[in-house]
């Protein structure tokens, strides 16, 4: 969760000089070897946030990140509605990329252009997409570090349903080990457009924007804040799905957007993943 924005409730085809988005899983960059993938550390005007998915349309990849991650008000300005941020066009630092990319949809943006009046909307609508630059896209895989997947969009389930996410705070020194994590759903709003999660370690200032995924693997939310009442401790993780169909329906140019399916197996097991991240 990035640290501006807690609240207390908190490969490349070439045809001549163009530059498109691979269409088939081996034109990724192999996993092994990406520099760029869910879970790198993104920074906007110098505030970190954590990427959540990849996706892409015809033309281009992007990275996933929340919203508020280029927020621009003070810490408890977390209304997408009404909540001040930077422009699109804005550049947004990607670890592992060699260029930096451009934050070309931001869901707060939109619903105030919109004029969205939908309160759960307004709260809970979080994502903004971060276009790579052509040069890098060869480096890119989509799938979650020492998790594998996503499998594609997937469904939320009810309380006591199990998900699982890689946070990649600066918080935790770089140690990749404790990135994995596995939790449970307490509890989601009727409109479902957000769901409160415990997590084994819980998200931190860093891990804003960070992608969950349900038991097996489909994509299902993005890490939107940390709650301090009435579930200390919980995070509250918006529902990607809904996000998703908002920027097609609202956004210009987004009608194609797509989340890319990993190329890597989704594996429940977190001791392995984190195994995995201690190269062992």
């Amino acid at each position: 969760m990035h640290r501006k924005a807690l609240t207390a409730a908190v490969a490349v085809a070439a045809i001549s000089v163009l530059a498109i988005a691979p269409s088939v899983a081996s034109a990724w960059a192999p996993a092994s070897t990406a520099t760029i993938h869910p879970g790198v550390q993104v920074f906007t005007n110098g505030a970190q946030c954590t990427a959540n998915f990849v996706y892409q349309d015809a033309s281009n990849v992007y990275l996933g990140q929340a919203a508020h991650c280029s927020g621009t008000g003070a810490a408890t300005d977390t209304n997408g509605c009404n909540s001040a941020s930077l422009p699109i066009g804005t550049p947004v630092d990607v670890t592992g990329a060699s260029r930096p990319g451009t934050l070309v949809y931001n869901s707060w943006l939109t619903m105030q252009s919109k004029g969205e009046t939908d309160a759960d909307t307004c709260a809970f609508n979080d994502l903004a997409l971060i276009k790579l630059d052509p040069a890098d896209v060869g480096n890119v895989n989509p799938s979650v570090p020492g998790l594998g997947g996503p499998t594609g969009v997937g469904a939320w389930g009810g309380a006591g349903s199990t998900v699982y996410t890689y946070g990649n705070s600066e918080l935790r020194g770089g140690v990749t080990a404790l990135s994995p994590k596995q939790g449970v759903v307490v509890q989601g709003t009727p409109s479902g457009w957000s769901h409160d999660v415990y997590t084994a370690t819980p998200g931190v200032p860093g891990d804003s924007g960070s992608g969950f995924m349900n038991a097996t693997g489909g994509a299902i939310g993005i890490l939107s804040t940390v709650q301090l009442a009435p579930l200390a401790g919980s995070n509250g993780v918006g529902n990607v799905g809904q996000e998703l169909a908002y920027m097609r329906a609202n956004g210009s140019g987004f009608s194609g957007v797509n989340l890319v399916a990993g190329t890597e197996p989704f594996t429940a097991n977190v001791v392995s993943a984190a195994l995995k991240g201690l190269g062992l």
